[in-house]
């Protein structure tokens, strides 16, 4: 049981000292500051012998006639006493100087770090399939990027310093003391493995508590971003209380997790003191025989007694920093951990510029990772270049899903295949299978930036002026454009929160008209759109949609009434199939949701 925990400490410290690797100079350098802070305190501590054994030890001036004549060792005592400040200033000056030059070697590397680690997160994150972050919590996922990079960045700076620096000044304290007399120093040996004893369990506590720590403060991070996403909501519905509640709760608990580790840190400082305190009381006592005190000089006395007394503080430093540090190796197992999930599979080579657009979907069923229920079952159809495929039915029914499948954002069909031109989707690599779909979604996302960025998000190359003001008319949305103060080049606010529901829309759609993809789907492109816009829409909609593959989602049969085919679905399999007028004069589900949109 307790060699878990180390191994897997040491397993995910190496790996963290991976990260330095091509910092070595800078590692090299920052150690030697290091070791040269903890060498000055040492030197310190070996002139403290000779600065009171020789400076303060006169022998008595003697009369020689009417002179007084000093002896040789008064005259050396003042000689040491002389140099005593010299030495103690150059000590302390090239102290300070390997202070910081460790300092801020160590603070260079640990941000470094941070700043490439938290890179490779967000990166990683972007690579994970769809299928994995619908099963994560938001907010743990940002509080890794975040607190636990952070704590990352304890371990790596701070801990690495005390570690060091203090373990060398104790190391060497020890080594000074057993120079000078081994046996007052070895009542020393009696406390170190109480003290490791102490630091091994309380490195445990550390360590589960720390992890406890981290899912506390994703569950703050997570209520704390859906409170600011559903902010209109709250403020509707009276929700200020209800939310105020949720947060004190996770935030008392993050607070219990900090005490609980806070309480473990306090116990083990004094404990560790405690400890030492006995060393130190055996020192004196044995000082006080008679058996040894004729081996003692005053000298020697202060020296070990001061390489004590100064061993106390680093002790308790190294106790200290104990927390911090199994807090970053706790925080960097859950990094790695989320490093280590698989990213997406994309195992296809077949690659091409543009396709024509046709899509077959031939018996798929599907079944989403850890459900029961298949969301597909033997769906088959086919689209050719150029023509239009709505899908409607309830919600639930599948319609979505089989957007997502084409987009391989799933996979693991249970039969079946989708194909594009004839070819597999699964033998294209996901870059050329993507670059081919211009997907504009129910839930728009823009980003804080100007709507001329927003339009041309991730175009492939440099879009032009022209380019952008042309996806935006075919959209209709320049009409709103042209009225906003800086027109394109207007900020729009995180997630276009300063415009409608429908100029949003507007905008997302010139994103997939300056995308200019063969194969187009609108998963309910229209559904936050007014009556007007959406009439003026679909005459954008009508522009772009030829010579183009549509699968068109809809709730509203309006949009959908000029479609070469339509499909009904319904729990997952296709019921209807046929254009509007069949579809009606079939009298089946299509007409009696086409009935309850418009009456008889």
């Amino acid at each position: 049981m307790s060699s878990a925990p180390k191994h897997e400490t040491w397993t995910v410290f190496k790996r963290l000292v991976s990260y330095v690797q091509h910092l070595k100079p800078v590692f090299v350098i920052s150690v030697l500051g290091l070791l040269g802070y903890g060498a000055v305190d040492i030197t310190f501590m070996t002139f403290i012998k000779p600065f009171v054994d020789e400076g303060f030890s006169s022998k008595p001036a003697v009369a020689v006639g009417a002179e007084l004549v000093t002896t040789q060792g008064f005259q050396s005592g003042n000689d040491v006493l002389a140099m005593a400040p010299f030495i103690v200033v150059g000590l302390f000056i090239l102290r300070g100087l390997c202070n910081f030059v460790s300092t801020y070697g160590i603070s260079y590397m640990s941000t470094k770090v941070i700043q490439e680690m938290r890179q490779q997160v967000f990166e990683h994150i972007l690579k994970l399939p769809v299928s994995f972050m619908d099963q994560q919590n938001s907010g743990n996922l940002i509080s890794k990027v975040t607190y636990d990079t952070e704590q990352i960045a304890r371990a790596s700076g701070n801990a690495l310093i005390t570690i060091v620096r203090d373990g060398i000044t104790v190391i060497g304290m020890i080594g000074v003391m057993f120079y000078y007399s081994w046996k007052l120093s070895i009542f020393i040996l009696v406390i170190a493995p109480a003290i490791g004893l102490v630091i091994t369990i309380v490195s445990r506590r550390f360590r589960k508590v720390s992890r406890q720590i981290q899912n506390a403060m994703g569950s703050v991070t997570t209520v704390t971003e859906q409170m600011i996403k559903g902010h209109k909501n709250v403020l509707a519905f009276g929700g200020q209380k209800t939310e105020a509640e949720r947060f004190a709760s996770a935030n008392d608990f993050n607070r219990y997790q900090n005490m609980k580790l806070a309480t473990t840190q306090a116990i083990s400082q004094p404990l560790v003191m405690i400890i030492g305190s006995f060393a130190l009381g055996a020192v004196i006592f044995a000082a006080s025989l008679d058996s040894l005190r004729g081996e003692l000089t005053a000298g020697i006395f202060t020296t070990v007694l001061a390489c004590m007394l100064s061993m106390l503080q680093p002790i308790k430093n190294l106790t200290r920093i104990n927390a911090e540090f199994q807090r970053g190796i706790a925080a960097c197992t859950t990094v790695f951990e989320l490093l280590d999930t698989p990213t997406e599979q994309d195992s296809g080579n077949y690659q091409v510029e543009r396709v024509r657009g046709d899509v077959s979907f031939r018996n798929v069923s599907f079944t989403y990772p850890g459900q029961d229920k298949q969301a597909l079952e033997q769906v088959d159809f086919h689209v050719q270049q150029g023509h239009t495929l709505a899908l409607v039915g309830r919600s639930g029914s599948g319609k979505s899903t089989i957007a997502s499948l084409l987009t391989r954002f799933y996979r693991g069909l249970e039969s079946g295949d989708i194909l594009l031109d004839d070819v597999s989707i699964y033998d294209y690599t996901l870059k050329c299978l993507r670059s081919q779909v211009a997907l504009v979604s129910q839930q728009v996302t823009l980003f804080n930036d100007t709507i001329a960025n927003n339009i041309a998000y991730a175009y492939p190359g440099e879009a032009s002026r022209q380019q952008i003001e042309d996806a935006a008319r075919l959209a209709y949305a320049m009409e709103f454009i042209e009225k906003l103060p800086n027109g394109l080049d207007t900020e729009i606010g995180e997630n276009g929160v300063t415009l409608s529901g429908g100029q949003r829309q507007r905008i997302a759609i010139a994103r997939a008209i300056l995308r200019d993809a063969p194969v187009l789907i609108l998963d309910e492109a229209t559904s936050a759109l007014d009556t007007e816009s959406e009439k003026a829409i679909q005459k954008g909609l009508d522009n772009l949609r030829r010579n183009r593959t549509s699968i068109v989602i809809a709730h509203r049969l309006s949009t959908i009434e000029n479609a070469d085919e339509i499909l009904v679905v319904d729990q997952g399999r296709i019921v209807e199939r046929g254009n509007h007028k069949a579809l009606l004069a079939l009298d089946g589900m299509y007409a009696k949701l086409y009935q309850m949109q418009f009456g008889s």
